[in-house]
């Protein structure tokens, strides 16, 4: 929720040129709320996000403070400060990393970090990588999706994003290709033991994936189309959840 707040609180106060964006798309502008609450709601749930990390970290140890400064970097980031991550072409890179990543090897972290039988190494950091990557990859496409159907209001914002260097068109054979790269990382870590073989069941949604990601190809309106992206990140995180708690339950 904090980064939430932020983004939309920066959004709005970059956005000095172009106050359409501000009284017709950010929240903020749309339903006329006190821009200095905002920002203290910002801080406030920041501090409370900072404090409960604070008390875990205690209660793990260094690496996840590490990770949860990186986390807490790119959330600020992304949209605040100078130079704003989701004013260039870093934005998918960093929204799925961190999210589809980081986050999911945070709550790997602090299951495994009292197990004598964990070694925390590179091969420990390259398999969490490695079965998140479908996860990763449906965040990045919602990123991607967001700025293909924003391209010319990107423009106006003075915003470089990636869909602005690459094209259009490029932009959806990525979002195409990364669909495909993330079941192929899901059949790997299935292969090589990191995940249960009952999350191969998430190629059952396969269809409405491939459905909903030609639907948003052909014609990539925000109002439209851009849901389905969404949906397809709703999906695919909600079957590798079920079928890795059926996975864990049965030990298969």
């Amino acid at each position: 929720m904090a980064v939430d707040i932020n983004d939309n609180y920066w959004d709005y106060k970059n956005a000095t040129g172009d106050e359409s964006f501000r009284r017709q798309t950010n929240v903020i502008g749309v339903n006329h709320l006190n821009i200095h609450l905002v920002g203290w709601l910002d801080f406030s749930f920041s501090a409370i996000a900072a404090i409960i990390g604070l008390f875990i970290v205690y209660r793990t140890g260094l690496p996840l403070l590490y990770l949860g400064l990186f986390s807490f970097a790119v959330g600020f980031c992304y949209a605040g400060g100078p130079w704003p991550i989701n004013r260039g072409p870093l934005g998918e890179f960093f929204s799925g990393f961190t999210m589809g990543y980081v986050i999911y090897l945070i709550a790997i972290y602090i299951n495994v970090v009292h197990n004598p039988d964990v070694i925390l190494n590179f091969k420990f950091y390259g398999d969490a990588l490695l079965s998140s990557l479908l996860t990763v990859f449906a965040i990045s496409n919602l990123l991607l999706a967001n700025n293909i159907a924003d391209e010319q209001e990107d423009i106006n914002l003075g915003r470089k994003t990636l869909v602005y260097y690459l094209g259009k068109t490029n932009s959806i054979f990525i979002l195409k290709s990364l669909y495909v790269l993330g079941y192929l990382a899901l059949v790997c870590s299935v292969i090589l033991g990191l995940l249960p073989k009952l999350m191969l069941l998430t190629f059952l949604i396969t269809p409405v994936v491939y459905k909903n990601a030609k639907a948003f190809s052909q014609n990539p309106i925000k109002k439209k189309t851009f849901p389905l992206i969404i949906k397809n990140l709703l999906l695919i995180t909600l079957a590798e959840t079920v079928t890795f708690i059926f996975g864990v339950i049965f030990n298969f």
